[in-house]
């Protein structure tokens, strides 16, 4: 069956950085789009970066120029590498394969001074 296992999350202070990872098992991973999502208690998930299985990545406004998503085919694993955190980037972060409706457990990131 389908496994996604997300780590790397944490306490950061702001300006601080995180490297998120996300070991993908059960489908094919060089196959499939990835993306990383977040949410926060009472609001809907969003989608913050997409990769694709050529590796053309995109960005939410809110991140971009600060997050920057990655993938290795070979280790089944996709990053999300963050910079420059603020608050408004506390959340739980998944990742998910796009075309696939299976969600991990999510890691916690929270930015706190």
């Amino acid at each position: 069956q389908v496994q996604l296992v997300e780590s790397g999350g944490g306490l950061v202070q702001p300006g601080g950085s995180l490297r998120l990872s996300c070991r993908v098992s059960g489908i094919i991973f060089s196959f499939n789009a990835m993306g990383w999502y977040r949410q926060v208690p009472g609001k809907q998930r969003e989608l913050v970066a997409d990769i694709s299985t050529g590796g053309r990545t995109g960005y939410d406004d809110s991140v971009k120029g600060r997050f920057t998503i990655s993938r290795v085919n070979a280790k089944s694993t996709v990053y999300l590498q963050m910079n420059n955190l603020n608050p408004e980037d506390t959340a739980v972060y998944y990742c998910k394969a796009i075309a696939i409706d299976f969600w991990g457990q999510g890691t916690q990131v929270t930015v706190s001074s």
